[in-house]
C-alpha cells in the first residue's frame, strides 16, 4: 500500500516561504495570485497490513515525526 501525505500550516501561522515563492511568481509577470502557502508531500510505502491498520500507522507517523501539529496540519490518502 502507499500512503501520500500532505502537511500544511495551519490558518494564521505565518508562511514566510510562501510569501516569497508568491513574490517570486509576481516577479515573472504572474500578478493575479492572492496568496501562496507553502507545504510539504510525502509518499511511503508499506509492506503489508490491512488499510485500517495502515492508516493507523499514518497517523502515528505524521503525529510523531512528519507534520509539527502545533503549527502544522495533515492528511493522507491509502491507496492500494
Amino acid at each position: 500500500m502507499k500512503a501520500k501525505i500532505f502537511v500544511t500550516l495551519k490558518k494564521g501561522v505565518l508562511d514566510p516561504q510562501g510569501k516569497t515563492i508568491q513574490k517570486a511568481l509576481n516577479s515573472l509577470s504572474f500578478k493575479d495570485i492572492e496568496d501562496v502557502r507553502a507545504g510539504k508531500y510525502f509518499e511511503i510505502t508499506l509492506k503489508k497490513g490491512t488499510k485500517k491498520a495502515v492508516e493507523k500507522d499514518v497517523k502515528k507517523m505524521c503525529e510523531k515525526l512528519l507534520a509539527n501539529t502545533v503549527i502544522e496540519d495533515f492528511n493522507f490518502k491509502i491507496e492500494a
